[in-house]
């Protein structure tokens, strides 16, 4: 069976839906196809399904009414097809790769099965069947161990305290979330998780899961020191999700190399979100998944004569991370830029232990350069406006002051 459309997007997440719904908006016709059973959801609340606090109803996406439930196998890039694991050809004028990314699975002695498939209570943390797996699994008073500290290996390790798990976490660097956060911020997140019994360890690497019929036991140390475990979740990162570009013969670095306009080393086919990389930068976030999203309806809208922005580039984006844990221990963070101070930086730093509070931000050459805020978050949206602009601040210093003890209108 083969089905004509002008605009074909594989990936259902939240960057090709939100290309889908803008195109419908713009009156272009579009076939989003999605590899994944259940509705389109955002991955960002996936964490809040595993503590309990969502159902993976609440976490749904709006998808689009043209959606295809298959595994794209293949692209005939001569053809312009792109062919599924059922044999069904879909045909396009233009598509789009949203492919996302994959899980970092870390090179562990016993991390597969001979018949390479993760071991009973192993389990990667990205999808939602990955997130209805653990949430089967764990229960008051089981033993979980959680490797990897960056933002998804906190927010998993929380969700499985929530749920009465004992709760281990081993961070092979120095620190937790040491890409977003300086050390101020990373140990209030190690003292929040510490709160909720989690046990965290850094400086401590994995080498070894050992399992018995199957089912994962333990895991040990690099110095040979292991731990009881019932449940191992691997949350070590992840990586563009590129084969089928690879394969397709598409310019593939870190990512598949994109220009302004989203379109790949083929005129006739763009890529956005995880798997794509721009201007040398894969962002890996949802802020510029969905900002890439907006400029490229833009941009089909217009080449298919319908009321699209045919001007409309994508130059990058500044991204804020914001992590917020609600519920118990309710817990609030967000950080951008450059949190790390360079030698003739200056430096604003608040904190209050009472409160729980703590921001910073880094000025260099009178530009606001990158900030850190725990808790309290309402100077945020003033804080990351002016570090978007890159304005000059006034040389008194006594706006910025300003604008981390108020609210500065956001």
């Amino acid at each position: 069976m083969t089905s004509n459309t002008r605009v074909v997007v594989i990936g259902a997440g939240l960057a090709g839906v939100r290309l889908a719904r803008r195109l419908g908006e713009l009156g272009t016709a579009v076939t989003l196809v999605g590899d994944e059973e259940h509705r389109p959801y955002n991955r960002v609340l996936l964490a809040e399904v595993l503590a309990g606090r969502y159902s993976p109803e609440v976490i749904a996406l709006p998808a689009p009414a043209d959606l295809v439930r298959a595994r794209v196998t293949g692209i005939d890039r001569a053809e312009r097809t792109v062919e599924c694991a059922d044999g069904t050809k879909i045909a396009y004028d233009t598509l789009v790769l949203a492919t996302g990314s994959n899980p970092v699975l870390p090179p562990l002695r016993g991390l597969f099965t001979p018949d390479h498939v993760l071991p009973d209570g192993v389990h990667a943390f990205r999808t939602m069947d990955d997130c209805l797996g653990l949430s089967e699994a764990v229960r008051p008073g089981v033993r979980g161990v959680v490797i990897g500290g960056g933002l998804l290996g906190v927010s998993a390790a929380r969700a499985l305290a929530l749920r009465g798990a004992q709760v281990v976490l081993a961070q092979q660097s120095e620190r937790l979330m040491e890409r977003q956060l300086d050390p101020g911020a990373s140990e209030l997140v190690r003292r929040h998780l510490t709160d909720l019994g989690v046990e965290v360890h850094t400086h401590l690497r994995v080498r070894d899961v050992r399992c018995v019929n199957g089912s994962v036991r333990s895991v040990e140390m690099a110095d040979g020191y292991a731990m009881d475990a019932d449940l191992v979740v691997l949350a070590c990162g992840v990586h563009p999700r590129v084969g089928l570009a690879q394969v397709a013969g598409l310019d593939v670095r870190k990512g598949i190399v994109v220009d302004d306009e989203l379109r790949t080393s083929d005129p006739h086919i763009r890529a956005l979100g995880d798997c794509a990389q721009h201007d040398g930068t894969v962002y890996g976030l949802a802020t510029p998944a969905l900002e890439q999203a907006d400029v490229l309806a833009e941009l089909l809208a217009s080449e298919a004569g319908a009321a699209g922005d045919p001007a409309a580039r994508y130059t990058g984006t500044r991204s804020l991370t914001r992590l917020t844990l609600a519920g118990e221990g309710f817990f609030d963070l967000a950080a951008f830029g450059e949190t790390e101070a360079l030698p003739g930086d200056d430096v604003v730093q608040l904190a209050d232990a009472t409160r729980g509070t703590y921001r910073k931000v880094v000025v260099r050459d009178d530009r606001l350069v990158g900030g850190v805020l725990v808790g309290e978050l309402g100077t945020v949206g003033a804080l990351a406006r002016a570090w978007e602009g890159a304005e000059p601040l006034p040389a008194d210093g006594a706006p910025l002051l300003h604008l981390l003890t108020n609210d500065g209108g956001s």
